[in-house]
């Protein structure tokens, strides 16, 4: 019988949804967004990081201008305790999907491990 990947990636999905770290992401991002300043702060240096993002990928430099903007925006965003819970949750959630990707890719990883 054929294994359906997409039937454990369904259930791995349903598992992050009800593990702690996904919660606890939910949590401190309804914080932000109850937060008027903190919601502000995050939207402005999320769309900082997206420009930055899509500048990388189309070959374009990144301006001095734009560089000390982002730092000042960071150094706004350490000083928001909601944002900063945000940001751990979110640390701790990468860790898992790290640990997770180790697993999925052990398979192949095996296979070239002469």
């Amino acid at each position: 019988m054929a294994v359906n990947l997409h039937d454990y990636a369904n259930q791995l999905e349903q598992a992050l949804r009800e593990s702690d770290e996904y919660k606890a992401i939910k949590d401190a991002y309804a914080k932000v967004k109850e937060n008027e300043e903190s919601k502000k702060l995050f939207d402005e240096f999320r769309e900082t990081q997206m420009n930055f993002q899509q500048k990388q990928m189309q070959g374009e430099e990144i301006g001095e201008d734009e560089l000390q903007k982002a730092q000042e925006q960071a150094q706004e965003i350490e000083k928001d305790s909601n944002i900063s819970e945000l940001m751990a949750a979110e640390q701790k959630m990468s860790q898992v999907f790290q640990e997770i990707n180790q697993i999925i890719v052990k398979p192949l990883d095996e296979i070239y491990a002469d």
